[in-house]
């Protein structure tokens, strides 16, 4: 059990050391390469973080356990939102939230996509090519009224770097990028689900409930979401720019909700539709 525990240990530090030290540092060098807004960072590191997500819905579809995958998408959605929160009020960023309403309606969007999945199991609705639909235009529905509420504030908050401003964009160095970024979130798959296994084996040796195993370990693989919602509000805490901070942590969150319960639970439902009907 000593074992279990070094390993339980040592997969948690090494989420927070890729997260922290290789995806962060990956999400900069894809937005200086492209001299991309703090939005549009922030919806990458939303759909990179994901990916783990990505993984586990598409092996419980081929499974069968497809509501066993809604299930996850509610718990990731929710400690999604709990961390951003943290590190909201642990940055003492609540300020700008208040005063800037892009930022409130994107956090209203973000309830939609908890709500609609609580709603679908509650309510135990069929997973069928109908809800693909429906899912597939509510993501455009949030898409499109987020770009577009950043896009009447874009003038006033447009700071580039001079840094971006004076590089070329380089296509072969963003193509690798995207690579790199790819391969990262499978090495954070299997590390997080080496990681299961061993808070599996601890619940089970000191009797952890169920439920309460479930929350903890949703907390632990949700570690990405945590360390990009604080690394892009430190990145812009010098100067006048802490908006942008926020406004990058706030489009991860939404932009990985949004793609938790829209893209990737609809892809696990057509994948299950096909093996099993």
């Amino acid at each position: 059990m000593i074992l279990e525990i070094i390993k339980f240990i040592f997969y948690s530090g090494l989420i927070v050391l890729i997260s922290k030290y290789i995806l962060v540092k990956l999400l900069r060098n894809i937005a200086e390469s492209l001299q991309l807004s703090s939005k549009v960072v922030g919806d990458i590191a939303g759909f990179a973080t994901s990916i783990p997500e990505l993984l586990t819905v598409i092996l419980a579809a081929i499974s069968g356990l497809i509501s066993t995958s809604m299930y996850n998408i509610i718990s990731s959605n929710v400690i999604n939102f709990i961390q951003y929160y943290a590190s909201i009020k642990f940055s003492n960023h609540e300020k700008i939230i208040k005063k800037t309403n892009s930022l409130k309606i994107d956090l209203i969007l973000v309830a939609v996509t908890i709500f609609i999945p609580i709603y679908v199991i509650v309510f135990q609705i069929e997973y069928t090519i109908n809800l693909v639909l429906s899912f597939f235009l509510l993501f455009l529905i949030c898409y499109i009224t987020s770009y577009k509420n950043h896009q009447t504030e874009e003038n006033r908050r447009n700071f580039v770097s001079e840094e971006r401003k004076q590089s070329e964009v380089n296509i072969l160095d963003t193509i690798k990028y995207f690579l790199y970024l790819i391969i990262i979130g499978g090495v954070l798959y299997f590390v997080g689900n080496r990681l299961s296994t061993s808070l599996e084996n601890l619940a089970l040796f000191f009797h952890i409930p169920e439920f309460i195993l479930g929350i903890v370990l949703g907390f632990i693989t949700s570690l990405p979401e945590l360390i990009t919602f604080f690394e892009s509000q430190k990145y812009y805490s010098k100067g006048d720019y802490e908006e942008l901070g926020v406004i990058e942590a706030t489009n991860n969150l939404l932009s990985s909700n949004m793609f938790n319960i829209f893209i990737i639970q609809n892809l696990g439902i057509i994948i299950y539709t096909i093996l099993y009907h």
